[in-house]
């Protein structure tokens, strides 16, 4: 049996843990609610945005030759990207050079948090090498994921701390830039991106989506009077001004900055509250364990005193002898 020293050190080790992770609960709490009324404020608008693009993928995909030439007849400006170029980064072809991006945490404690997304990293890894002719790369988001896969045989293009509220926005218009610039390069076919969503305090679900290019909605037919009702209604398309180029190279960025930002507060509040969730475990197993070891305490102090008291009452009747 543990000496009452060893034991009374064990109690006040686990009392020292136990105000701290009380602490971390409170904290990731705090962050907690604002990362949700962020995430909430986001997903109407980020929505709205998602649709705007599968839109105009699919009228490209339904007309991919139309453009609409400058108002005035002016030509058009230089830096305005082609159609070809707007047709590769909303449509796109064969996705056979995937690039993955893997948004993990910079801490860990935080329950599965990190865990999930790995597995689910691992697991698309292992569906693509099933696949003849497709190779995967990763960009990596946060501390946590960039010492995993250094670990592995997987093949990094770029790693990144991870994101924080305040720069959550400056960090998407980056990241955007740069997976645009590698899909317009001819880098890469398609790049997805693997995250946690955030469905409440005690739930995240790891979500793989593709971010490019843009998943194309089936071309819809017009309907008329002798159609039936659920038969798809024909896409028509808008009269762009100055031009669709110009249009879409206002819009394209715009959506993929606001789908990386949305992702990026939903990982974010994803992690605040899987942590607050291990650490309220962790509290408790604190407060299980601390009742265990009192209790082991207590035993092993009345089984000495009653030692002791035995030793008394033998030298007693000894002196009487």
């Amino acid at each position: 049996m543990p000496s009452l020293k060893s034991i009374r050190k064990s109690i006040a080790s686990v009392k020292n843990t136990q105000k701290i992770t009380k602490a971390m609960k409170m904290v990731a709490t705090a962050k907690l609610r604002r990362a949700q009324d962020a995430v909430k404020a986001i997903r109407p608008y980020a929505r709205q945005m998602t649709e705007i693009a599968d839109e105009l993928a699919a009228r490209l995909v339904a007309d991919p030759s139309a453009t609409e030439s400058p108002v005035g007849g002016e030509a058009q400006a230089e830096d305005v990207p082609s159609l070809s170029t707007l047709h590769k980064i909303l449509v796109g072809g064969t996705d056979k050079r995937v690039q993955l991006v893997v948004v993990s945490a910079d801490r860990g404690l935080a329950g599965a948090y990190n865990s999930g997304i790995f597995r689910r990293a691992e697991r698309f890894a292992t569906e693509l090498k099933l696949q003849e002719g497709r190779s995967l790369n990763l960009v990596v988001l946060g501390k946590k994921g960039r010492d995993y896969f250094r670990r592995r045989s997987h093949k990094v293009v770029a790693e990144h701390l991870g994101v924080e509220p305040k720069t959550a926005a400056t960090r998407a218009r980056e990241l955007a830039l740069q997976l645009t610039a590698a899909l317009v390069n001819d880098e890469v076919d398609a790049i997805y991106v693997l995250y946690n969503e955030f469905k409440s305090a005690a739930s995240q679900t790891v979500q793989l989506e593709r971010l490019l290019p843009v998943r194309v909605r089936e071309p819809v037919r017009q309907a008329d009077s002798e159609a039936q009702e659920d038969e798809p209604k024909q896409l028509i398309d808008f009269l762009y001004e100055p031009s669709r180029e110009a249009v879409l190279e206002h819009l394209l960025p715009l959506f993929l900055e606001t789908e990386l930002c949305r992702i990026f507060l939903e990982a974010i509040a994803s992690e605040m509250g899987a942590r607050m969730s291990a650490m309220d475990n962790a509290s408790r197993n604190a407060k299980e364990m601390i009742g265990r070891l009192t209790l082991q305490y207590n035993r092993a102090r009345q089984a000495a005193i009653t030692k002791e008291l035995m030793e008394i009452v033998g030298g007693a009747e000894a002196l009487k002898g």
